[in-house]
């Protein structure tokens, strides 16, 4: 990983006015610290339309992220081998924020996530802990949306569901990668990935 983007994933204290915040504060990206009990209670407390909400709140802090650590930047004449890296490189940012083990493997006709020590898994036994899920589907979504790469997807494997890992599954719409972007059956170890650019 870049020394400039470990530098802007560290967290600052801001002690006068008692806020964090990653980076330079002249980002202005503060933080709010909210425990995975803390989401699952108010997903609780919103009903029906939790589902909605929470990967509206994903997509925003997904897309935050994007801005923030690219700066706007224009998508639209990179290659998916570019983004392709930029994808791996925000994996491990998630990763170094606390979002657990992230790790990305790349098909002709889709993309896997796998999240291990997701933050649902702490919330076990709690049923509404499933509204976390939502929470990275909808930071992934932004991720891709960012990238103006078409994507459906759905968690297909949870830690809440008995297994292992949580497994994100997005389908590309009306476009296919490359083969040399193809990897093995094997998931990507993010660091590795980096470590060998």
């Amino acid at each position: 990983m870049s020394k400039r983007l470990k530098k802007e994933l560290q967290i600052m204290i801001e002690e006068k006015l008692g806020q964090l915040f990653f980076g330079d504060k002249k980002k202005d990206l503060r933080l709010l610290m909210l425990r995975p009990i803390d989401l699952i209670e108010f997903s609780e407390f919103a009903g029906a339309n939790a589902d909605d909400i929470l990967i509206w709140v994903g997509k925003t802090l997904g897309r935050s992220y994007m801005e923030k650590f690219f700066y706007n930047k224009d998508w639209s004449s990179e290659t998916l081998a570019i983004k392709k890296e930029v994808i791996i490189g925000n994996l491990e940012a998630l990763e170094l924020m606390g979002y657990g083990g992230l790790t990305g493997m790349f098909k002709k006709d889709h993309i896997l996530i796998t999240v291990s020590d997701s933050l649902s898994k702490e919330e076990s036994d709690n049923i509404m802990a499933k509204n976390l899920c939502l929470l990275y589907h909808g930071i992934f979504l932004a991720i891709f949306e960012t990238l103006l790469i078409d994507v459906d997807g759905e968690e297909i494997e949870c830690v809440l569901l008995g297994h292992e890992k949580c497994i994100f599954k997005f389908n590309f719409i009306g476009e296919e990668l490359d083969e040399s972007l193809i990897d093995e059956d094997s998931g990507e170890n993010v660091s590795e990935f980096l470590s060998a650019l």
